[in-house]
């Protein structure tokens, strides 16, 4: 969903525009329904970690909330930034908003009543010690993929676990298991539920409840498809081992069945969303 960037430090400011451009607003639906769902406003005091080019920090403020982010990637705190907090010069709203570098951020007075993580999901350290910056009961929600079958970008994802080495050519599906970090050359694979309620136990949370959400990924033709799957960094070790080049052509050709007559791209897709408790 938000993984790490390609270490090319001249890919990086396009790689995050891409993002916030391209490929973020696919998730609005998530967003949108957990806020529905948990009640976000006026008396919301959010933590999101990972929380990227600030896209769901923003929907959040909007309806009120006091909201915090962390993110250990610059250029995308950057981009937040001008979105949660842009200069008087620049016109646009400024939320009451803290966008930190960093996994977790130091603890405050005031607890945080909803912790969100809607990118890569933490190690389960990580998820302790932000759920320890919470109120007792607090509601932590970690998001997944729905069932492979409901989500057409898992043939493009097994084109990236592939070319990665992560799987031999003829099994071209995802491998479960694995999650970001599992090891140098591993590119993210996307969790599903019960992996999600695996990590939510292993950081000493208690999964109470949780649903589905439609996400389809749609883009006007297949070069803007590239350019936004390539911005989430589920393919950055496939870019690394098989070169940026053959990744794009194998990618592409995955892509082919999923494009409309009329050029545009169309991926039907279910994400998941647990809600745990502190």
């Amino acid at each position: 969903m938000t993984p790490t960037l390609i270490h090319h430090d001249e890919t990086r400011p396009s790689r995050a525009r891409d993002w916030a451009e391209i490929q973020e607003r696919m998730f609005v639906p998530l967003y949108d329904a957990v806020y529905e769902r948990l009640a976000v406003g006026r008396e919301t005091r959010l933590l999101e970690l990972g929380c990227g080019t600030g896209l769901a920090l923003l929907r959040a403020a909007a309806r009120g909330a006091q909201v915090t982010g962390t993110d250990t990637d610059p250029e995308r705190l950057r981009l937040a930034r001008e979105r949660l907090l842009p200069e008087p010069e620049w016109g646009g709203r400024r939320y009451p908003a803290r966008l930190l570098a960093g996994t977790v951020p130091e603890p405050s007075p005031d607890p945080f009543t909803l912790v969100t993580v809607f990118g890569a999901l933490p190690d389960a350290e990580v998820l302790r010690r932000a759920a320890e910056l919470a109120a007792p009961g607090t509601p932590v929600v970690l998001t997944g993929w729905g069932a492979p079958q409901e989500c057409a970008v898992t043939v493009a994802l097994g084109v990236g676990a592939r070319l990665a080495g992560r799987l031999p050519q003829d099994r071209p599906g995802i491998q479960p298991g694995v999650r970001p970090g599992d090891g140098p050359g591993v590119p993210p694979e996307p969790p599903g539920a019960e992996a999600v309620a695996a990590l939510a136990r292993e950081a000493g949370l208690h999964p109470s409840d949780g649903g589905e959400v439609s996400c389809p990924f749609g883009y006007p033709g297949l070069a803007c498809a590239l350019r936004g799957l390539l911005a989430t960094g589920s393919f950055d070790s496939a870019v690394q081992a098989a070169g940026h080049e053959q990744v794009a052509k194998e990618l592409a050709e995955s892509l082919h069945p999923y494009v409309n007559p009329d050029g545009t791209v169309w991926l039907p897709n279910t994400l998941t969303y647990l809600i745990a408790h502190t």
